[in-house]
């Protein structure tokens, strides 16, 4: 439990830290310096805010460039709550981390535990994952070659759902699957909430 403390006090400057550096790579130019909305959008975004998106057809989500300044105010509030979120379904991991090592070394009496804890975290991180994929969209959104912190994140991403659903899927079925699932998504989640650092 100690380590766990020692951990979490090691992320949380980090995420503080590089808050506004992901805001910064996010938000890079004012409303009347760019198209009101950029060429490309998460599906999600584009359903919800494209140009005859969802939100567009109610009267305070209008497309004007006063709309827009409201919704990159959204956007920054919903992207820092999917931060929060994150530190909060990370703990939660280790936590399942630590009482699921203690189920598989013979604590049978911590499975109703595992299981609690494991659907709180679940639920947290895809609440997390709603505020990032549903946030509206930034005034840009162009593709940087090489190598940036965004795509590590991104990339960390498609491969901690990918385990999140294993995880889920197969914690009946095969428990030795459902045991590298778990550390795959760990470990790619970590990488994930702490790549803006870096």
């Amino acid at each position: 439990m100690k380590k766990l403390f020692v951990f979490l006090a090691f992320l949380l400057p980090l995420g503080i830290f590089a808050q506004d550096d992901l805001f910064n790579q996010l938000e890079t130019q004012s409303p009347k310096e760019a198209e009101l909305l950029p060429e490309r959008m998460l599906f999600t975004q584009r359903i919800l805010w494209g140009e005859h998106g969802l939100m567009r057809s109610t009267e305070k989500f209008k497309l004007s460039e006063e709309s827009r300044e409201r919704e990159l105010k959204l956007r920054r509030k919903m992207l820092t709550a999917h931060q929060v979120v994150g530190y909060v379904t990370l703990a939660g991991m280790i936590a399942q981390g630590i009482i699921g090592s203690k189920l598989y070394n013979g604590q049978s009496d911590l499975k109703e535990l595992h299981e609690a804890v494991g659907n709180i975290t679940t639920a947290s991180y895809f609440t997390g994952a709603s505020l990032a994929l549903f946030a509206p969209p930034p005034l840009i959104n162009k593709k940087v070659k090489g190598f940036s912190s965004i795509k590590l994140h991104k990339t960390m991403a498609v491969i901690h759902l990918s385990a999140m659903i294993a995880t889920n899927l197969l914690a009946e079925e095969n428990k030795q699957a459902h045991r590298a699932a778990a550390y795959t998504l760990f470990g790619s989640y970590a990488v994930a909430v702490i790549s803006f650092k870096f």
